[in-house]
């Protein structure tokens, strides 16, 4: 009898706990945002799981590491002509020759660097803008859809009580308490959802390839 009561018991239970999940797959974290109008999103988090930015961002470093290496060829040369030069007396023809060469290489290659790097960080910072931008317009449309009047950025992440910049981010920070208005991972799905293709980060809310419905 214990047997057939504990059986009973646990299929209820699992019954339970079945109905809770499929409760919390159906809701959002955000399912109190449209009771009060108001919502917090994580934007860090977001960027951090972003697909197609994260791709961007993986392309562009691929890039930077074959730059990198061509540089670095660059760098083996002006080496190479360094030792030739040493090679001969410094009042020698052939040293006058081989330095004024190695000077020419020099303020080349660091020209060749400086306008390099210039030009990847500003292609960084507009993928950046651009992104950030395409967060925003899907924070509006969701907001927009769910009547949300007000949306307050927030930082989600887990503090390091060890960790002395942690500890002063969680003390001035701007949320101290949010109850499931979370709408972080809505946001997120909302960016992701068409991640397969290949459509262009910023592009307007409704335009073909963007993650953002016309509203």
């Amino acid at each position: 009898m214990k047997t057939l009561v504990s059986v009973a018991a646990m299929a209820a239970l699992l019954t339970v706990v079945g109905l809770i999940a499929s409760t919390q797959a159906q809701h959002p974290l955000g399912i109190n945002a449209s009771k009060h109008g108001v919502a917090v999103v994580d934007i860090s988090a977001i960027f951090k799981r972003h697909a197609r930015f994260l791709a961007t961002m993986e392309a562009m470093k691929k890039e930077m590491e074959s730059t990198e290496a061509e540089l670095k060829g660059d760098r083996d040369t002006i080496q190479r002509m360094t030792e030739q030069r040493d090679s001969f007396n410094v009042g020698a023809p052939e040293y006058k020759q081989f330095d004024e060469e190695l000077a020419r290489k020099m303020a080349d290659f660091n020209l060749k660097m400086t306008r390099l790097r210039k030009s990847f960080m500003e292609r960084e910072a507009e993928v950046y803008y651009r992104t950030y931008l395409e967060v925003t317009d899907a924070v509006k449309y969701y907001a927009t859809r769910h009547n949300i009047g007000l949306v307050i950025r927030f930082n989600g992440e887990p503090v390091d009580a060890n960790r002395r910049e942690d500890v002063l981010r969680e003390i001035n920070k701007p949320v101290v308490y949010q109850n499931e208005i979370d709408i972080t991972g809505d946001v997120l799905a909302l960016l992701n959802r068409d991640a397969q293709g290949t459509p262009q980060i910023g592009r307007p809310p409704g335009t073909p390839g963007s993650s953002i419905p016309p509203r």
